[in-house]
């Protein structure tokens, strides 16, 4: 299994619920809705897409950390519901290392709580641990972000432990205790993979 990862790729994730594809600037335009009318989406990330100058800048932030092959970003669409729903990316790209970090995941409130999430984080593993070989998948959050949190550990992430004042947040001032979960390649195989596709 190498770890020859391509990052001008257009990798595209899929199953009968969720098309996973690369983030785009034109994606502006499909992820606007959200952006303006649900600015709370953003309540726990450092880096906001609220409003459509915000977007703009997040969107071309994140085609800018692909180009400088450090992270890998996405669109992320439901089939059923024929809309996109939202953004996530692998980031902190260490291939030497066999290690990965998972994250800058929303999504708008219509597609929360929808199993969606479980759909992308399932197709997104799989190709971290099958395709690219990697070792171990690492999540991070604010250890206020309950619901992000609660996701995490219901796909099957182990806490290893808290950052403390890791980073700031967004309004500068105050600064975040960063929760780090993670899953490593014997856990995927050996049960995380297979509960997971249970509740999918």
């Amino acid at each position: 299994m190498t770890t020859n990862f391509n990052f001008s790729d257009n990798i595209i994730l899929e199953d009968d619920l969720v098309l996973l594809r690369p983030l785009q600037e034109s994606d502006v335009d499909n992820l606007i809705e959200i952006s303006i009318n649900e600015p709370e989406t953003w309540k726990y990330s450092l880096v906001g897409a609220d409003g459509k100058e915000n977007l703009i800048n997040y969107i071309k932030a994140a085609i800018k950390a692909r180009e400088e092959k450090r992270e890998f970003p996405f669109i992320v669409f439901d089939k059923k519901a024929q809309k996109y729903a939202g953004s996530t990316r692998f980031y902190d790209i260490q291939l030497e290392y066999k290690t990965v970090q998972l994250g800058f995941t929303w999504y708008g409130s219509a597609f929360r709580g929808t199993g969606l999430n479980k759909h992308c984080k399932y197709l997104l593993l799989q190709f971290a641990f099958e395709t690219l070989g990697m070792e171990r998948v690492e999540f991070r959050a604010d250890n206020n972000n309950e619901r992000s949190i609660a996701a995490m550990k219901s796909i099957g992430c182990k806490v290893e432990g808290v950052l403390r004042s890791h980073m700031p947040t967004s309004n500068r001032e105050v600064r975040r205790d960063s929760i780090v979960l993670s899953i490593l390649k014997d856990e995927w195989f050996d049960e995380v993979k297979e509960n997971l596709k249970r509740k999918l």
